[in-house]
């Protein structure tokens, strides 16, 4: 499968519904059997879209990103901004990174994350930590990105009890791409 050829940008109102689509189908592709149908079921379309278009307009702490190929469209969302927990020790955070389901593996991920360093590095933020569900398999994802893991906690969704990892930056840049043969 080939590579994209993707632009990063900034999100615009009118990418709300889209980024809601990726939203929903990267959460129902990840987490069956992982989190509950309840929690599942519980994000709509039309719920989905309107806590996106509200963050695009806000575009203040919080900048949505996305990853546009010219024939596919809309392949990948991110946000990010300051760390929520500075306890930490990182400066920023991608609080969201979801590829549709359909694209992975073709370069949207990387492009993101990269793209969304470069914004961080733009507002003087200097490291980045992203949480994770432990039983997602982006973990592996971010582990390749040069992420570590650095920290775990135990959120709420809904009621049910979420175990959540944290992968940390110390400087954000990406781990180098392996070209072994």
């Amino acid at each position: 499968m080939e590579e994209f050829a993707l632009t990063i940008r900034v999100a615009r109102p009118k990418d709300a519904a889209e980024i809601a689509r990726i939203y929903i189908e990267s959460w129902h592709d990840t987490y069956p059997g992982v989190l509950s149908n309840a929690l599942l079921c519980a994000m709509t379309p039309k719920g989905q879209t309107a806590r996106w278009h509200a963050a695009i307009k806000a575009q203040g702490r919080e900048t949505v990103l996305v990853a546009e190929d010219a024939k596919a469209g809309i392949v990948a969302m991110s946000s990010l901004g300051p760390s929520r927990d500075r306890n930490l020790g990182y400066d920023g955070e991608v609080y969201t990174l979801y590829v549709d389901p359909n694209h992975f593996g073709r370069g949207a991920g990387r492009a993101l994350l990269k793209g969304g360093f470069a914004v961080m590095q733009a507002r003087d933020l200097s490291s980045c930590v992203i949480w994770a569900h432990a039983r997602n398999n982006a973990r592996f994802f971010y582990e390749t990105m040069g992420g570590r893991v650095v920290a775990e906690r135990t959120a709420r969704m809904m009621g049910d009890t979420v175990p959540e990892v944290a992968f940390g930056w110390k400087t954000l840049a990406l781990a180098e791409r392996s070209h072994a043969k």
